[in-house]
């Protein structure tokens, strides 16, 4: 295995830069709870009424990135030229993106049309510190965070980015406070909580109205002189899309002639959704849907809005990954795991070390922070193993429901273009209840619920064949590493727990599914043709003797690879590591760390040597030969 072939490209792009902004992170989510946290160790802060944005910060850059990572620099322009001014080498900030009426209090609506008149009103009230100067924050305490981003921001008048205070204590007083000034309502935080990048249930959200995202599905006609009459609207409810009402208030008359504009391109002869057709009428439908925040009283019984009003779109966000939200009791909450209850814990399911149950749901329960960041808000395939990792174990893709509230669905067109619920977890609940439900195995897609036709991280998965030894896979993960990185990609190793490596290479979610196997399958091709005594891309086993087969088919759509830091349903219930280059030189073998080994991988997912694993600002290149 001497020197990895020379693949050229056709353009270059800039990744990993020290001197550039730090790649995207998902940001942090909150859960939505029916009251206000009362304990001391909560701090509350104004929820705002804007977009949720991400500012990196770089060599004199900035970008604002959405929460599901969509690049929106150019609609933020102004804010984006304050931040790259900040005296930093290098910064990620967590904030929203927020218009002010006249009474001081941010206003979605108005926000709406600053961006549409790219009028220079919108400011940027920053929550929380990522990132600073090439150290990584995360593992933090919330209160020393807040300490570090509010000496970073300039304190002179007529500034843009501006600093969210917090109090501590008095969390329903407050609320009440700001519902009576017609504000949305609050955010309450544990003042010592890490920065998880995932529902973790540390930062709660109680709003002082009922609203939500809705689909726009279809729109009736008006019998007078404007644009509709209403929008119909839908919900995705269990991986299937349901109609929710219609909404025919809320609109001044230039937003209904952009409604208009936007909706004609998408209109489509099939309904969208089944609804009463006494109600639907002459209805024009809309393939693929809008997204808007709507204010409602409540949803009836039948899962229809009463005395819904249209706020806005939503264009931060995609039709597949808007979901219903229905308030959990704050105890839930604050509970571990939001008390989700692991029944027959001491169910043995690995014989041969006895590990149980009960041991496989105290792992993930402490992985969970750094798991969910990597695993969830992605299509997943949960391996069941109900009776033990040496009894039948199966693959699960779909589901319509039996796992309970806590894991989620988002419906994905098959190939005969059925629509089927695909699960997916956003939070430490979701990862129990399917450990509950006999799960030992997580294994995802390389997409994430917000676009799931457009990959956001590469997979070459290593497997030797058999009687190869360690030695040879490693050796083939740098090989990889330095292939790859002629084509300026920046990639990550990850020990399975199984038999091999994966080398992956993240990706800003650019490039669709077709493109993404092209270029997998084309660049493993070059490195099986140029060393055929040590690769091969031969599906069949009996053609790998001696060589390792190089498995470019995870990256292709509907294919999984084993998600970071799941759990194998192999002897000894090994764990699929993320590890550094350096550490690679020196491992044992793919299977180091195991079920046991929960507290010391959640210490090291906290290091300064993995912050950012899995992470970097690059697309894909469009490579020659």
């Amino acid at each position: 295995m001497g020197n990895p072939p020379l693949v050229k490209t056709k353009r270059r792009n800039s990744n990993g830069a020290a001197k550039s902004p730090p790649p995207f992170q998902p940001p942090q989510l909150a859960t939505l709870v029916d009251r206000v946290p009362t304990a001391l160790e909560w701090v509350h802060e104004i929820k705002y009424d804007g977009y949720r944005t991400l500012l990196a910060v770089g060599g004199g850059q900035a970008k604002a990135y959405t929460r599901s990572g969509l690049d929106w620099s150019t609609k933020f322009s102004h804010i984006v030229l304050e931040a790259a001014g900040l005296p930093v080498t290098s910064a990620l900030i967590d904030g929203e993106a927020v218009v002010m009426d006249d009474k001081g209090v941010s206003n979605f609506q108005a926000l709406q049309k600053a961006l549409k008149s790219n009028r220079q009103s919108v400011f940027y009230y920053a929550f929380d510190l990522l990132a600073l100067d090439g150290e990584d924050l995360r593992a933090l305490p919330l209160i020393e965070r807040k300490k570090r981003l509010e000496a970073l921001l300039p304190t002179t008048d007529g500034r843009t980015l501006l600093y969210s205070e917090h109090i501590t204590g008095s969390g329903d007083k407050l609320l009440q406070t700001f519902c009576a000034a017609g504000l949305e309502g609050i955010i309450s935080k544990r003042a010592d909580s890490l920065y998880s990048g995932s529902r973790s249930g540390n930062w709660l959200k109680i709003k002082c109205t009922k609203r939500q995202e809705f689909l726009v599905v279809g729109w009736t006609p008006s019998d007078k002189a404007r644009g509709f009459k209403s929008l119909l609207l839908g919900a995705n409810d269990g991986g299937r899309l349901r109609y929710a009402g219609k909404v025919g208030t809320g609109f001044d008359t230039s937003e209904m002639a952009r409604l208009v504009r936007l909706m004609k391109p998408l209109e489509s002869s099939t309904p969208t959704v089944d609804a009463p057709r006494t109600v639907v009428r002459g209805a024009h439908w809309l393939q693929p849907p809008l997204v808007a925040e709507i204010a409602f009283a409540e949803i009836t019984a039948e899962g229809v809005l009463r005395h819904p009003s249209y706020l806005g779109l939503r264009e931060d966000k995609k039709p597949s990954a808007v979901f219903l939200e229905t308030a959990k009791p704050v105890d839930e909450v604050k509970s571990p795991a939001g008390g989700i209850r692991i029944s027959k814990r001491d169910r043995i399911l690995y014989p041969e070390n006895e590990v149980t149950k009960g041991s496989l749901a105290d792992y993930y329960a402490a992985i969970a922070p750094a798991m969910l960041p990597l695993a969830g808000s992605r299509p997943i395939s949960p391996v069941r193993c109900p009776q033990g990792r040496a009894k039948k174990c199966f693959f699960q893709k779909h589901d319509a429901g039996s796992f309970g509230d806590h894991v989620h669905q988002v419906a994905i067109a098959e190939k005969d273009g059925d629509e089927q619920p695909y699960l997916f977890i956003d939070d430490p609940e979701g990862l129990l209840t399917c450990v509950q439900m006999g799960t030992i195995e997580f294994h995802g897609w390389g997409a994430r619920i917000e676009d799931v036709e457009k990959a956001d991280r590469m997979v070459f998965d290593l497997d030797p064949d058999e009687g190869l030894d360690f030695d040879a896979v490693r050796k083939a993960a740098f090989y990889f590493r330095d292939l790859l990185k002629q084509i300026n990609l920046v990639t990550y190793p990850m020990v399975t727990g199984g038999k091999g490596v994966h080398v992956i290479a993240p990706l800003t979610p650019q490039a669709e599914w077709p493109e993404i196997k092209d270029f997998a399958r084309r660049l493993a091709g070059v490195v099986a043709d140029s060393d055929p005594e040590n690769f091969t891309v031969a599906l069949y086993k009996a053609k790998r003797k001696g060589r390792i087969f190089i498995d470019y088919l995870r990256n292709q759509r509907g294919a999984t690879a084993v998600m970071p830091y799941s759990v194998r349903a192999r002897p000894a219930a090994p764990v699929a590591v993320p590890i550094t280059w350096p550490e690679l030189e020196t491992v044992v073998g793919p299977a180091r760390w195991h079920v046991t080994d929960g507290a010391e991988l959640l210490t090291r997912s906290q290091s300064k040597a993995l912050a950012g694993w899995g992470r970097a600002d690059q697309t894909l290149p469009d490579i020659t030969s």
